[in-house]
């Protein structure tokens, strides 16, 4: 249910919803002309004032603003823990190859730190909302990834179960507990990483992380654009998603400081 709940959460939390909401309400008040237009108005304010680089920018900035590294320079991790959500599962069943969305970078820095030799094993976190039976999961395709990058595969844990970052720590939980493993690195988007690192908390498990896909803009204030951008529609949607995330985690126990 509360999977059903959060996808519905989802959409009403995209300033894309709120324009549309906005634009039927212009349609179903088309008689009062004051309040129609003012509708119109108001569903393109919406669209623009989330699209523009300023706006985008202080969204990114708040949402990444808890990512904190810790990576230790000089530990050799029992294990990387990464998390899924960097495969794009419907893409990837088309082709028969990984395709990834806008953040392979969660693959390729736990793949440098398997190659490079700082962490000894990897636990891949990452199932499925597909029921179907021939559904991708994501845990084995990166597993398979990391093998055709020369992973040797007994280097490699899978956990395919989870479909949320919650389940995602309390199905780590008991694997990193069997295994014995002591020293663990955390690595996930930099947006993402202070619910995830909230839930690993709330399980018993603290382990150093890694923010990667860092978004949030460099450019100086002055010098952001105020044109809109259907990217950084995309991007506000993202942000706001994942701060009402946090809210909602928190509410119900599963993130701790």
């Amino acid at each position: 249910m509360f999977l059903v709940l959060s996808k519905v959460l989802d959409l009403l939390l995209s300033p894309l919803t709120w324009a549309l909401l906005l634009g039927v309400g212009s349609l179903l008040w088309r008689r009062r002309a004051r309040v129609s237009v003012g509708l119109q108005l108001a569903a393109l304010a919406v669209l623009y004032a989330f699209s523009i680089e300023p706006v985008v920018a202080l969204l990114t900035r708040a949402t990444e603003g808890g990512a904190v590294s810790t990576l230790q320079p000089e530990t050799v991790y029992d294990a990387v823990i990464l998390l899924g959500g960097g495969l794009d599962a419907s893409a990837t069943e088309r082709s028969g190859q990984p395709e990834y969305n806008a953040a392979p970078e969660r693959i390729m820095r736990g793949f440098e730190l398997l190659r490079d030799g700082r962490a000894k094993q990897v636990l891949l976190s990452g199932g499925t909302l597909d029921a179907r039976p021939e559904a991708v999961v994501e845990a084995d395709v990166l597993a398979r990834q990391l093998e055709h990058w020369g992973i040797a595969p007994e280097r490699i844990v899978k956990e395919g179960r989870s479909r949320n970052t919650r389940e995602n720590a309390l199905n780590a939980e008991p694997l990193v507990r069997e295994r014995g493993w002591k020293s663990l690195l955390l690595v996930t988007s930099a947006a993402h990483l202070p619910r995830a690192a909230g839930c690993f908390a709330a399980v018993g498990l603290r382990p150093d992380t890694l923010a990667v896909d860092v978004r949030s803009s460099p450019i100086p204030p002055g010098r952001l654009s105020w044109l809109p951008r259907a990217g950084g529609l995309s991007q506000s949607t993202d942000m706001l998603r994942e701060l009402a995330g946090r809210v909602v985690y928190r509410l119900r126990g599963w993130t701790t400081p």
